[in-house]
């Protein structure tokens, strides 16, 4: 009888464009793979995968003990019904949530792969401390044991949840890997307007407000210019931006808001420039596409983008929230076609280097092999 092994994650769209490669690497270790997820428009697609798609309906916005309490009972529910091997959450909801409802389960095999700390530790209110010093404990307490393993996406994030940075049980995966064939080399555009293309859902932390202020900048001294939005606003998430507030920034221009795009890797043959900047990430993935394209990056000097390029090499690394600094650097790419070709070329090496779907999913591979060996042989 095959192993199992259950995914937890927030959105079926999430997993099919961030952690596909997981899926497959679960796949080649011979796994079954079933994803538990809040089912949207991708099942389909997940399903041709040949992963089995279990709808679970939960909203990531409340943080109500209740609410969550019912929750982790349904999660719980839905473990004893799979009987899987290993349980993988993605998420930091859904590490906490079902990382503990799979304790109560008596999961004997967890995978824990904490993205999505972004609204918790840039936001330094009572509450959020408070929720800070909450999952931490919760991590270092309840869930990190001698049958947990970690994965994470950048070296930084694990000592923010208590992990020591050279733990036997810590594997650093450096993002969620990207293919070359689907993000190919492609060379920038001709002509003017210089244009630069912010790729990510439509949320304040993702610095949106701060790349259209830079770019006013630079358009207000007669330079040619555009800023292209892709993503979608997200009512789950309490940054997000509205489309009232979208709308109003293309009315000023130069700005243009495209919402969700199903197919990020046409957008660099059109585009020049790649700019993100974040207050936190994990890794960006949007900033690896725009990497394997080949184009010059501009993001901010926080955990996650930072980790990316090399300032001066790659693109050019600003301090979070310095519209000046970042207008600045957004001029000196578009006054340089040279420096721009330079930077976009170096872009795609480091890409090839340490960023691709193969290399991810090796890694992620010797994870779960790592966790087989350990494992008794499931009955026959």
């Amino acid at each position: 009888m095959p192993s199992q092994i259950l995914y937890f994650a927030p959105e079926d769209w999430a997993f099919l464009e961030h952690f596909t490669v997981t899926g497959r690497a679960a796949q080649r270790a011979g796994f079954e793979v079933s994803v538990v997820t809040r089912v949207r428009n991708h099942r389909a697609r997940l399903e041709a995968e040949g992963f089995r798609v279990l709808p679970f309906e939960s909203e990531r916005s409340n943080l109500g003990p209740l609410y969550n309490v019912l929750v982790m009972m349904r999660m719980i529910r839905t473990i004893r019904a799979v009987k899987p091997d290993i349980v993988h959450c993605i998420g930091l909801r859904m590490v906490i949530l079902a990382g503990i409802a799979a304790r109560l389960a008596r999961v004997r095999q967890l995978v824990l792969l904490p993205t999505g700390l972004v609204y918790f530790w840039i936001n330094d209110d009572l509450k959020e401390r408070a929720m800070r010093r909450v999952v931490r404990l919760l991590v270092d307490k309840i869930l990190n044991r001698a049958d947990t393993e970690f994965i994470f996406e950048n070296a930084e994030d694990p000592v923010e949840l208590g992990i020591a940075p050279d733990a036997a049980n810590l594997t650093i995966i450096g993002g969620v890997g990207v293919d070359p064939a689907e993000y190919p080399f492609v060379p920038p555009p001709g002509g003017s307007p210089i244009k630069v293309a912010v790729v990510g859902r439509m949320l304040k932390g993702k610095g949106i407000a701060e790349a259209v202020a830079a770019t006013k900048q630079v358009h207000a001294k007669g330079t040619a210019v555009e800023l292209h939005l892709y993503g979608a606003i997200d009512p789950s998430s309490r940054m997000t931006l509205t489309e009232e507030t979208l709308r109003g920034w293309e009315k000023e221009g130069p700005i243009f808001w495209h919402g969700r795009v199903s197919n990020i890797g046409h957008i660099w043959g059109t585009h020049h420039i790649a700019m993100l900047l974040s207050y936190r990430e994990g890794l960006p993935r949007s900033l690896i596409e725009a990497a394997a394209a080949g184009r010059p990056i501009i993001t901010t000097d926080v955990v996650g983008c930072r980790s990316v390029i090399t300032d001066q090499i790659e693109g050019f690394i600003v301090p979070k929230g310095d519209v000046e600094q970042a207008a600045a650097r957004l001029q000196q790419l578009i006054q340089d076609e040279p420096l721009r070709t330079r930077m976009g070329m170096a872009a795609h090496q480091r890409f090839l280097q340490r960023f691709t779907a193969e290399a991810v999913g090796r890694t992620i591979y010797g994870v779960y092999s790592r966790i087989q060996a350990r494992m008794p042989a499931r009955p026959t």
